[in-house]
């Protein structure tokens, strides 16, 4: 199989549509349909069951095939990657992971770096705040974007980067819609959302878990996505803590945000393992400390870097 034949297989395997898979490779039904039959007759045998003309489906001899390609596949990109960045000059990539999701306004640190040093390349992936150091020990990032404290032995506590005010979002119809502003004694008499798979410490530190007077502030649906939180706030099944930026990165009509009172600003690090620490992450480091950190409000507007 050529490279592209590959990439158009495993496509189709992962949309199970041959619209889609065409519209996502940017080519024709019919350039699809070929390759595929083309690979086909190359083995022998059906790789797709389309008896369904809505879902085609992979048959055993599909999913063998796929689950060997995959790996295979993802190392020829890698190589190619490799090839073209040291073509360039570039001896490496730096991964750099966000669990918040306003990477746009960190972009100040993201040139400076690859202006001071152009022989890594950067590379800025979304991250999950439900097993939030995952991606770290499984080395799919190489520093990670969190907010404060990280207190993981494994785990080195860079420089702050930006802190940011908290806001609670409650839906429209909701009984604190009408409200100009929180308290967290407020979240008492309501459930918050709940993440699995994180440490105590940490999601205490975004939202504690008593209020000042001593009331539970009870953690209900599970969420792992912000999307999903901003579902269930709209629906009026929960209220939510959130950092100021998520008003202007995900605004909604049908959520109305209160700013707290009684709540501080939350610090975000940069933060890595200690064993893989490298000339790239310190390099990161030293320009994250040398800018100084960002501070934001609810009002959404961060200062220029």
């Amino acid at each position: 199989m050529e490279l592209r034949d590959i990439e158009i297989f495993l496509t189709l395997a992962e949309e199970l549509h041959f619209g889609r898979t065409a519209e996502r490779l940017h080519v024709s039904q019919a350039r699809i349909s070929q390759a595929i039959s083309q690979q086909e007759r190359r083995l022998g045998g059906v790789l797709f069951d389309r008896s369904n003309r809505r879902q085609v489906r992979l048959t055993p001899l599909g999913r063998q095939l796929h689950d060997d390609l995959r790996p295979v596949y993802a190392g020829l990109r890698d190589s190619l990657d490799r090839a073209r960045q040291a073509a360039r000059g570039i001896t490496a990539t730096l991964r750099v992971g966000m669990i918040p999701g306003n990477a746009h306004d960190l972009r100040g640190y993201w040139q400076a770096f690859r202006s001071q040093y152009p022989q890594w390349a950067l590379r800025i992936l979304p991250a999950q705040y439900h097993d939030p150091f995952a991606g770290l020990r499984a080395g799919a990032v190489d520093v990670l974007v969190t907010w404060l404290p990280v207190e993981e032995p494994d785990l080195t506590n860079g420089p702050v980067i930006f802190s940011d005010t908290r806001v609670l979002g409650v839906g429209l119809d909701h009984e604190l819609a009408g409200r100009d502003s929180a308290v967290l004694e407020m979240l008492a008499d309501f459930q918050h959302s709940n993440a699995p798979d994180v440490p105590d410490y940490w999601a205490d530190s975004f939202v504690p878990p008593q209020t000042p007077r001593g009331h539970q502030i009870v953690r209900g649906p599970m969420s792992t996505a912000t999307e999903n939180t901003l579902a269930l706030v709209s629906a009026g099944e929960i209220v939510n803590v959130f950092t100021s930026h998520t008003v202007r990165y995900w605004a909604r009509p049908d959520v109305r945000w209160l700013p707290f009172r009684d709540l501080g600003p939350l610090a975000f690090g940069v933060v890595w393992r200690t064993e893989t620490e490298n000339d790239a992450i310190r390099a990161l480091a030293r320009v994250v400390k040398d800018l100084g950190p960002m501070r934001f409000d609810f009002t959404g507007h961060p200062p220029a870097v």
